[in-house]
C-alpha cells in the first residue's frame, strides 16, 4: 500500500537561502565539469606520473582501510557497548581528526611519530622503522584522518542493534568473541560497509596531513591529491582531469551509501510474505504438525535429544531482588507480578547479565555463580524471540550446539530434529523475516531447547501471539517441557499460561517473594490484589473484624469464616459468585450494594459486568448474555449486586 505525503509549500524566506546553499555547493562541481578538456582526459589520466600516483593512492588508501578496520572496529564496539569513565573524552579523540586542520594533524603526527617525536626514536632504534617521508608515513597519515568515519558509522549501527540478540547468543553458549563475529558484525554489516567505504574514500583523497608528515616524494609519498597540487602549477588542464577522477570516485561512494550515512531511509527490498500458520481443527486442538511431532515423541520414532541429565535449581538472589529459589528437576515455575516487580531482573540475574541483582546459582552439583553467561548452560528466550535475522531457522536452532563445539553435521541433524518436534521442520530453510509470529516463536523455543540447557528462562514467550496461535504454541511448549530435565522459569501476565504450564507460581512484589505455591493454591488464595485480578477474581484489601472485613476504602464485608480480629487480609470474590439485580434483592445475601454498570465485556461465551458503587470497591460480575438481555443491562444502568457470605474467601496477608 502506498503512503501519500502531504505536500508542503516552503516559505520563501527558507526556500531562497536553501537554494542559494545548493548553488554554492554545486557551482565548484560545475566548474570542474565545464573546464575539463574531455578530449584530453584519457591522455592526462594515463600519463606516467598520474598512473604512479594513482597506484600509490590505492596502495595507501587500502592499507589505511585495513588499519582502520583492525583498530576502529574494536574501538567502535567499546564505545557502543562498554560503559567506562572517560568515554566522552575518548569519543572526542575519535572526532578530533575530523575537525582538526589537516596540516595541524600532520604536525601532530610529526611530533608523535617523527624522528624527534615522542615515539619516533624508539621505533627507529628498536625496529628500524622511520615513518616520516616514507610510504608507511602516508599510510599513517591517511589512517589518522580517515578512521573516525569508520568508528562513527559503526558505533551508530551498534547503538541501534538491540542487545537482546547478543545476550541471547551468550545464553546459548557463545563466547563474547564468537557472539561478536557471528551475530554482532553480520547484523551491523550495512553500517560497517558504509563506514569502510567512507574511510577508503577519505584516505584516497587525503592531502594536508600527508604532505606535512610524509612529504611529496614521487613514487614514495606522492599520492593523487598531491599530484593534483603539483599539476596545478604547470599543467592546470591535467590537474582538472585528475580532480574529475577523484570527484567521480567520491560521488560514487556517496551515491552508493545513500541513506546509510546521511540518515535517509534506504529503500528496503520487500521481504517475502510470512508463511501462513496452519489452522487447527478447533481452538483447543493442537495443530496437525504438533500432533505428528507429539506422536513421534510418544512412539519413539524421534529420539529425544536431551542427554538425560537431571539438574535441580538452587538460587539465592540479592540486590534489587531478594529471594531464595529451590526447584526439583522438571519443575516449571511461572513468575508473575506487576510491572516493576522484578520479574525480568530475576531472569537476568540468573543469566548473570545485570548489575541490579546478583544470583548465587547452583544447577545440579555445579556452582555456576562465578561463570560468565556463555558457560552457565542457562538458555534464555526473550519476549521477541531474538532470532538472528541473517541465519535460517535451521542455523538459528543449531547455533547453541555449534557454540558448544558440536560438529556441524551433528548440530544440524539435532537442530532439524528439534524443529520437527515443534512442528516447524518444513520451515528450516526460511529466514526469520519469512516466518509468522507463531512459527518464529516455535523456532526460538527449539533453539533454546537444542542448546542443551540446565535452566530454561522464558520471558513472556507467547505475549506477541494471537489467541489461536498462543493456544497452539502453549500446547506444544507444555508437551516438550514435560521431558525437560532442568528447571524452567516463565515470566507471564497470562493466567492461562500460569495455570496450564506451571507446577508452581512465584508471585513477586518489589523484588521479593509474595507467594510461591501450586497454581491451584494461588488461584484459590491469591495473596496479592494484582494476582487476584490477573486470575479474574475480585480482590478487596482490609482489616479483619469479628464478622468479616473492614474494607480499606470504607464499608464492611460479611464472611462465613472470619480471621483473627485486626489482621490484614484480602477478600477474594469470584465473578461468578456476584449476582446482579435490577431491584434490591430479597432473601439471604448478607452483602448487598447499589451501583451502576460502567463496562460490559465478552469473555468467551459469558459477559463480565463492571459495577461501580459508592458503598464498595469496583466489583466484576460474570453473567450469561441471556441474563444481561433479560436485565436490560447497558453502560450506566442502575443495578444492585449481592454476594453471599459463604462465597467470600479471606486470605491473611
Amino acid at each position: 500500500m502506498s503512503r501519500h505525503r502531504t505536500r508542503t509549500r516552503p516559505p520563501l524566506t527558507l526556500a531562497l537561502p536553501a537554494l542559494l546553499a545548493v548553488a554554492f555547493l554545486l557551482l565548484p562541481l560545475v566548474g570542474i565539469l565545464s573546464r575539463t578538456e574531455w578530449s584530453e582526459v584519457g591522455t592526462h589520466l594515463t600519463s606516467p606520473g598520474v598512473v604512479e600516483a594513482l597506484r600509490l593512492s590505492l596502495f595507501v588508501s587500502l592499507w589505511a582501510l585495513g588499519l582502520s578496520l583492525l583498530l576502529g572496529v574494536p574501538l567502535a564496539w567499546l564505545l557502543a557497548r562498554v560503559p567506562f569513565r572517560g568515554k566522552a573524552f575518548v569519543r572526542s579523540l575519535v572526532l578530533l581528526p575530523m575537525v582538526l586542520p589537516p596540516t595541524v594533524g600532520g604536525v601532530a603526527l610529526l611530533l608523535g611519530f617523527g624522528r624527534r617525536g615522542l615515539l619516533g626514536p624508539w621505533l627507529e632504534g628498536t625496529f628500524g622503522i622511520t615513518l616520516p617521508f616514507h610510504t608507511s608515513g602516508a599510510v599513517v597519515a591517511a589512517t589518522f584522518v580517515a578512521m573516525p568515519f569508520l568508528v562513527i558509522s559503526l558505533e551508530g549501527a551498534l547503538g541501534g542493534l538491540k542487545q537482546s540478540y547478543e545476550e541471547t547468543a551468550a545464553s546459548l553458549g557463545a563466547s563474547p568473541v564468537r557472539v561478536f563475529f557471528t551475530v554482532t558484525l553480520p547484523m551491523v554489516a550495512p553500517g560497517l560497509i558504509a563506514g569502510a567505504a567512507l574511510t577508503w574514500a577519505r584516505a584516497l583523497g587525503e592531502f594536508g596531513a600527508t604532505i606535512t608528515f610524509a612529504g611529496n616524494l614521487p613514487g614514495t609519498t606522492q599520492t593523487l591529491p598531491l599530484q593534483v597540487y603539483l599539476l596545478l602549477q604547470d599543467e592546470p588542464e591535467a590537474a582538472t582531469s585528475v580532480s574529475l577522477l577523484l570527484l567521480v570516485i567520491a560521488m560514487a561512494v556517496l551515491v552508493a551509501l545513500r541513506g546509510r550515512w546521511t540518515g535517509t531511509p534506504a529503500a528496503a527490498r520487500p521481504a517475502e510474505a510470512p508463511g501462513p500458520e496452519p489452522e487447527p481443527a478447533s481452538a483447543s486442538a493442537p495443530a496437525p504438525a504438533d500432533q505428528a511431532a507429539d506422536a513421534a515423541a510418544e512412539t519413539g520414532a524421534a529420539a529425544d535429544p536431551h542427554d538425560g541429565g537431571r539438574w535441580p535449581l538452587h538460587a539465592e538472589v540479592t540486590g534489587f531482588n531478594e529471594l531464595t529459589l529451590d526447584a526439583d528437576p522438571g519443575t516449571t515455575i511461572a513468575v508473575v507480578g506487576e510491572n516493576g516487580a522484578g520479574k525480568t531482573t530475576l531472569l537476568r540475574a540468573l543469566l548473570g547479565l545485570t548489575p541490579r541483582a546478583h544470583a548465587e546459582l547452583r544447577l545440579g552439583d555445579t556452582d555456576v555463580t562465578a561463570l560468565p553467561p556463555h558457560k552457565r548452560q542457562v538458555a534464555w528466550v526473550p519476549q521477541d524471540g531474538a532470532l538472528f535475522p541473517h541465519l535460517s531457522a535451521l542455523a538459528n536452532t543449531a547455533y547453541g550446539l555449534r557454540a558448544r563445539r558440536v560438529p556441524r553435521a551433528e548440530a544440524r541433524r539435532e537442530a532439524r530434529l528439534w524443529l520437527e518436534r515443534l512442528g516447524v521442520g518444513h520451515l528450516a530453510a526460511r529466514k526469520p523475516a519469512q516466518l509468522s509470529g507463531g512459527q518464529a516463536q516455535r523456532v526460538a523455543l527449539a533453539r533454546a531447547l537444542a542448546a542443551r540447557p540446565r535452566l530454561l528462562l522464558l520471558d513472556e514467550p507467547l505475549a506477541a501471539l494471537d489467541q489461536t496461535t498462543r493456544a497452539r504454541v502453549r500446547h506444544t511448549l507444555r508437551t516438550h517441557l514435560a521431558g525437560f530435565g532442568g528447571v524452567c522459569l516463565i515470566v507471564t501476565h497470562d493466567p492461562v499460561e500460569a495455570v496450564s504450564l506451571a507446577d508452581r507460581v512465584l508471585v513477586l512484589a518489589d523484588g521479593r517473594t509474595l507467594q510461591d505455591a501450586p497454581p491451584a493454591e494461588v488461584t484459590r488464595h491469591p495473596r496479592s490484589p494484582w494476582v487476584a485480578r490477573m486470575l479474574g477474581r475480585n480482590a478487596w484489601p482490609g482489616t479483619a473484624s469479628a464478622d468479616g472485613l473492614v474494607l480499606s476504602t470504607g464499608g464492611r464485608l460479611v464472611v462465613a469464616e472470619a480471621l483473627p480480629e485486626g489482621s490484614q487480609a484480602l477478600a477474594i470474590i469470584g465473578p461468578e459468585a456476584v449476582s446482579v439485580h435490577r431491584d434490591r434483592p430479597a432473601g439471604s445475601p448478607r452483602n448487598v450494594w447499589q451501583g451502576s454498570v460502567r463496562e460490559i465485556t465478552a469473555v468467551g461465551s459469558r459477559l463480565r459486568v463492571l459495577v461501580t458503587s459508592a458503598q464498595a470497591p469496583d466489583l466484576v460480575a460474570e453473567i450469561t448474555p441471556e441474563a444481561a438481555a433479560e436485565l436490560g443491562l447497558v453502560d450506566g444502568s442502575k443495578v444492585w449486586t449481592s454476594v453471599k457470605a459463604t462465597e467470600v474467601t479471606l486470605v491473611e496477608l
